[in-house]
């Protein structure tokens, strides 16, 4: 019944930009942090930035200048504005939702959207 479902993938030249959407059901949204990672063929999945339930954002530094994070509650819905790409972006970019509670860690994954950045 959770579900998160990242869309907005896609073929994109170098310099080119893309906003990824991840669309949230089946728990209380505003009670997660948010966060994308990516991973890339062979490579370990990585951080790409996170939003807290108080709408604090953090990024890698690679991503910094370039790739902007933001919720929108109302919607249950996290997005990835992500310009000036590169082909070292290309990857499976994969929305994460996280929340403490007092029995331990509660963490969903959606099923990714791929990103290729290629001219």
């Amino acid at each position: 019944q959770v579900q998160l479902v990242e869309s907005g993938g896609g073929l994109v030249q170098p310099g080119g930009s893309l906003r990824l959407s991840c669309a949230a059901s089946g728990f209380t949204f505003s009670n997660y942090a948010m966060s994308w990672y990516r991973q890339a063929p062979g490579k370990e999945r990585e951080l790409v930035a996170s939003i807290t339930v108080g709408g604090s954002t953090n990024y890698a530094d690679s991503m910094k200048g370039r790739f902007t994070m933001s919720r929108d509650n109302a919607k249950n819905t996290v997005y990835l504005q992500m310009a000036s790409l590169k082909p070292e972006d290309t990857a499976v970019y994969y929305c994460n939702a996280k929340t403490r509670t007092r029995t331990g860690v509660v963490d969903y994954w959606g099923q990714g959207t791929q990103v290729t950045v290629s001219s």
